[in-house]
């Protein structure tokens, strides 16, 4: 199928897996509230690279939304103006969102750039719906499946916008994540629909059965992740970044659970493994979701007895999202019923 529809459909693909990566530095980081507010970044659209940038001084000129820091409280210029000696109170207005009242340009820029890697796949997005809409007589789930997409992830900047103005609420963050991953789903469909590759393989009634509680368990525990992670910053909070070894003291039941139900999955999972082999099945991909939940373990337990070294927590989020789309793929090609697609006009 040599067209561009597909390798759009791909780079979209990347794109979501991007933010993904994107978004786990910025929580391995703790980056979250490195901007204040959203879209800008402390009212600005580029970030400012010094906290002098957005520090009260007198004879200054400051634009209307300029987020300024002073006495440790966050103010917002509600006008354009320029300070005079003293500072006015009536010239500005308290950020009242929350109380976040701290910068430090690492964090700033760590989630500015997360912001830029999700404006760059807005466009991508926009290609893939044009695209789906050419193609749209083809087969009448392509542009189903992107435009589902495409509201999705405006749906997920909304969302953004929301994890930051409530301060990193726990069960947005849920949300946030598992949002993400139904995307990946519907880009993945569209993508096993639009491939030139529709190798006809074995179906296994039990093997099928089994992948679709892999697709399902893997969902839970991504999302059982997110508020393991929050539980661990609201601990990071307390005791401080530099002191990740209280992390996990006194543990709440959402960790043991987490912790626990991998069992599960890699039994689940290495039950594909066994059947795969026992029938010949010939599904590639099992190899790779077996290597991945491998990799998954040893990431959680370096995080857990290894006071959490630096990168682990964004390998354990990417591959958990890659783990997802690859046993999502896989259910889509063990299906009893393949549908035969003509190729996809540019």
């Amino acid at each position: 199928m040599k067209n561009r529809f597909p390798k759009i459909v791909q780079i979209a693909i990347i794109s979501v897996y991007l933010i993904f990566l994107a978004g786990s530095i910025v929580r391995m980081t703790g980056s979250g509230m490195g901007c204040p507010d959203w879209p800008k970044c402390f009212g600005y659209y580029i970030p400012p690279t010094s906290e002098e940038q957005i520090t009260w001084k007198p004879n200054t000129e400051f634009k209307e939304g300029f987020i300024i820091i002073k006495d440790e409280t966050l103010f917002v210029a509600e006008h354009d103006l320029k300070t005079s000696s003293e500072f006015n109170l009536k010239n500005w207005a308290k950020y009242t969102k929350h109380d976040y009242n701290k910068f430090n340009k690492y964090h700033t820029w760590t989630e500015y750039i997360n912001r830029l890697v999700s404006v760059l796949a807005g466009f991508v997005f926009l290609f893939l719906v044009y695209g789906a809409y050419k193609n749209r007589k083809i087969d009448k789930r392509i542009p189903l499946l992107a435009y589902t997409a495409f509201f999705l992830m405006l749906f997920e900047a909304w969302l953004g916008k929301t994890v930051v103005d409530s301060n990193l609420t726990p069960t947005i963050i849920t949300i946030h994540m598992v949002v993400g991953l139904i995307i990946i789903a519907l880009l993945l469909w569209l993508q096993f629909i639009v491939s030139d590759n529709k190798k006809v393989y074995k179906y296994n009634s039990l093997f099928n059965k089994l992948l679709i509680a892999s697709v399902i368990f893997s969902l839970i525990q991504i999302a059982m992740g997110t508020q393991v992670r929050q539980f661990i910053d609201e601990q990071v909070k307390l005791y401080g970044f530099e002191n990740k070894n209280y992390s996990l003291m006194n543990p709440s039941f959402k960790f043991y659970f987490h912790r626990s139900f991998t069992i599960a999955i890699v039994l689940v999972n290495l039950g594909l493994l066994y059947l795969n082999q026992l029938k010949n099945l010939g599904y590639k991909l099992v190899n790779w979701i077996v290597f991945l939940i491998f990799l998954e373990t040893i990431t959680g337990i370096l995080m857990y007895y290894a006071e959490i070294p630096f990168g682990t927590q964004a390998i354990h989020l990417l591959a958990g999202a890659i783990l997802f789309g690859l046993q999502f793929y896989l259910w889509l090609q063990s299906r009893k019923t393949l549908s035969t697609q003509s190729s996809v006009g540019s």
